[in-house]
């Protein structure tokens, strides 16, 4: 499966580089000659410092606000730097070994986008009508205009675009195209993938593979069947947001069992999407922090083992790596968006236990292509094995404010469990194991 073995960092780098809210189209946000992106490649020494191998990095094109309302997408964002200088620094991440992802913005545009521009200019005899749903001359828009038309989620600053207008489709193609062939990026993530048209990532797929072997495809996708996206006709992978809502409400509520639901429901013998390979996250730019969410912080540590250790492909968003703490406003996402001078940042438990679970899943290729087997399943402990050919991992988390203590049967013929976090070992005997978790831990140990 295409980046099952990779380790994902988040970045929404408009927040993390401190730019303006509005794009007014005046100098670039640094004002250094020649190549410049403003995210720079001590971010890429950071990621290779504590594991990661891929980046998803975005929005990216050229906005007026947030990122997600377009005005050009062959232009890097002003406020970030320009096309040679975000070449450049894919090229600085192939160098160490991290494939870049780019946000992919294309069920909607903003209001400064060419085609919709020339549908307020030249109204019913523009070519931009035919871009966008169900625009009507005998409407208003909320926004003053002489017509109405569809938008993202009742948002008029974000028209939509119709991806049943071929010429919309031909043009998307061409837009990823030349992210590929002007920066070598090596996938796109899909936002709004939900709404978007099953016949366009069809088409997507198909050609992508042709413009680049192992060009991958993640869509946003938050509720439904994700195996109605994830399929060998489709996209690769989606954002698993049952996980994300699982992770965070489990531990809250002393409640192991909707974290293991969800797998076997998502990857069990029946699941949903049994072989797919899911994004799996503890937060993002859209959600708060999981510092935040969780009502006990010591909860952090069984929470990365547990996204580190499971199927699929962990993500972590820029800051978290650090504690950070951050929850969104009845209208605002800025407090989730910071920026971060990384000189500014010190490494604390939460950057030193990431660094270590990078350096397990790396060396234990059970935990990344193993079968899942459940071995222990209360309210407040659970215990688990990955199994690939004659390599065995299990996991053991403690939810409970105390010492939790467990006898548990293992798979397979070991005689000792080596703890892959602290360095102890523990005899096995008759194929049966004691083990002592302190309150609000997690463990992972490697049979032999």
């Amino acid at each position: 499966m295409l980046f099952e073995d990779r380790i994902f960092y988040h970045m929404y780098p408009l927040g993390l580089c401190g730019a303006p809210e509005s794009n007014d189209s005046g100098p670039l946000f640094q004002k250094e000659e020649g190549a410049v992106f403003a995210v720079g490649n001590e971010w890429i020494d950071h990621m290779k410092d504590l594991g990661f191998s891929g980046v998803y990095i975005g929005p990216l094109f050229e906005s007026s606000t947030h990122g997600y309302d377009t005005r050009d997408y062959r232009r890097v964002d002003r406020r970030l730097g320009n096309n040679e200088g975000f070449r450049k620094w894919v090229a600085a991440c192939h160098e160490q070994g991290i494939k870049v992802v780019v946000d992919g913005v294309f069920n909607h545009t903003g209001r400064e986008f060419p085609a919709f521009q020339n549908l307020q200019e030249q109204k019913w005899d523009s070519w931009g009508k035919d871009w966008y749903c169900q625009v009507d001359f005998n409407g208003t828009s909320p926004l003053g205009d002489p017509f109405s038309y569809e938008s993202w989620r009742g948002y008029p600053e974000l028209p939509r675009l119709n991806l049943k207008n071929p010429a919309v489709v031909d043009a998307l193609m061409d837009v990823v195209r030349f992210w590929v062939s002007a920066f070598d990026i090596d996938g796109v993530r899909l936002d709004c993938a939900d709404v978007l048209d099953f016949d366009y990532m069809r088409r997507l797929r198909r050609e992508t593979e042709q413009m680049k072997p192992e060009f991958w495809l993640m869509g946003e996708v938050i509720h439904g069947d994700y195996s109605r996206w994830v399929n060998p006709e489709m996209l690769h992978s989606v954002t698993n947001y049952e996980l994300h809502k699982a992770i965070y409400s489990a531990h809250n509520s002393h409640n192991y069992f909707e974290m293991a639901h969800t797998l076997r429901r998502l990857f069990g013998e029946y699941g949903l999407c049994k072989g797919a390979v899911l994004y799996n996250f503890a937060d993002n730019h859209d959600v708060d922090r999981i510092g935040s969410k969780l009502a006990c912080k010591a909860d952090l540590l069984p929470v990365y083992v547990f996204l580190y250790t499971i199927h699929g492909i962990p993500s972590v968003y820029y800051g978290s790596e650090f504690g950070m703490e951050g929850r969104r406003t009845g209208d605002s996402d800025r407090p989730l968006r910071p920026q971060i001078k990384l000189s500014e940042m010190e490494d604390g438990e939460v950057t030193r236990l990431l660094r270590r679970l990078a350096h397990i899943r790396q060396s234990q290729k059970a935990l990344i292509y193993g079968n899942h087997v459940e071995l222990l399943l209360t309210n407040r402990q659970y215990m688990y094995a990955r199994c690939w050919q004659n390599e065995i991992c299990v996991t053991a988390l403690n939810n409970d404010d105390s010492v939790s203590e467990m006898d548990i049967g293992l798979p397979g013929d070991g005689k000792l469990l080596k703890d892959l976090i602290s360095g102890g070992e523990i005899p096995v005997e008759n194929g049966r194991v004691h083990l002592k978790l302190q309150g609000h831990d997690g463990r992972i140990y490697q049979v032999k």
